[in-house]
């Protein structure tokens, strides 16, 4: 099966009532863990790269890394930029062989975010490939997105409609409460998602697909584990996996995810050479990782995204 874009993928999706989980990816291992989990519960996935993904691993190795899993697995997959942020980029990743791709023009002027997405959205659909765009700003830190409390800004229902006439984006990323990285909520408050902006965008953007960033639901396991072997991460509390779940079942079709991705693979390598000091071979402790990323991944399909069975 060839790679294919995110758009039927999100049209069962909102006719359905569940969400596409897109998981960021950065090597062979967290590759093989999500599709492999994708394989066994039968479901539809995107796998996004980011910029300092695609600078990390090139982007020539991990696009074949993924023909390879289109191979084990005969899945629909898409690949999607994540957080593009200027038209060059994207332009390059959609003669790369992306399917999809995300312009992110948030920390921009309204209009200079149109004009920008614009730009891309017309390249991108003469070529095939489906844009995901922006409005409002998550706060956190996640590769090269860096936002700070004071810039992160909640989306204006106001202007959903106008931005996706005036762009012609297949998919929008709205800013409800989630942000990027690991510290999303401090402990002892209460999580709040601003679902009346989703409903509000919903009825205002009838049978659109919705996206959701910042999405990780930072898993305790994986912390403690981090912590029980010399990390020091401070206590914190992800998107709450319920909220994941009723956002799932409305308007959003896609659900990002790379925190608890990484927060897998980090805490089973530290616990393992916690246990075994005086091994060095990578595949000891690049095996138990990869399978802890799989597990994961599994719950995610199943129990917050509920594409299980949907591919």
């Amino acid at each position: 099966m060839p790679l294919v874009t995110s758009t039927e993928m999100f049209k069962k999706a909102y006719e359905g009532g569940y969400a596409i989980g897109a998981f960021n990816v950065n090597n062979m291992e967290i590759i093989q863990g999500i599709t492999e989990a994708a394989k066994e519960e039968n479901a539809p996935l995107i796998l996004q790269v980011s910029s300092g993904a695609r600078k990390y691993a090139n982007h020539t190795y991990l696009m074949k890394l993924i023909e390879a899993a289109i191979i084990e697995t005969d899945l629909p997959i898409c690949v999607h930029l994540d957080h593009g942020d200027t038209f060059e980029l994207c332009k390059s990743c959609i003669d790369g062989g992306f399917t999809s791709v995300m312009i992110d023009g948030s920390h921009h002027s309204f209009e200079d975010n149109i004009k920008l997405t614009r730009q891309v959205v017309e390249y991108a659909h003469d070529h095939g490939v489906v844009v995901e765009g922006e409005l409002g700003r998550l706060e956190g830190v996640e590769d090269d997105v860096k936002v700070s409390a004071e810039d992160a800004s909640y989306t204006n229902p106001a202007q959903v409609q106008e931005f996706v006439q005036r762009t012609g984006v297949d998919s929008l990323a709205i800013a409800i409460g989630t942000s990027h990285g690991a510290y999303k909520f401090k402990p002892g408050t209460k999580p709040q998602l601003r679902f009346d902006i989703l409903e509000e965008v919903e009825r205002l953007l009838p049978g659109f697909p919705i996206v959701l960033h910042g999405a990780s639901s930072v898993i305790p396991e994986f912390v403690e584990m981090i912590n029980a072997h010399g990390g020091n991460m401070p206590d914190a509390i992800g998107v709450p996996e319920d909220m994941l779940r009723r956002a799932a079942s409305m308007a959003v079709c896609k659900i990002n995810i790379d925190s608890d991705l990484r927060l897998a693979m980090t805490g089973t390598i530290r616990k393992y050479f916690a246990e075994n000091p005086s091994h060095f071979d990578p595949r000891q402790y690049l095996k138990p990782a990869r399978a802890a990323i799989k597990e994961m991944v599994r719950h995610k399909l199943i129990d917050v995204l509920g594409c299980n069975g949907k591919a």
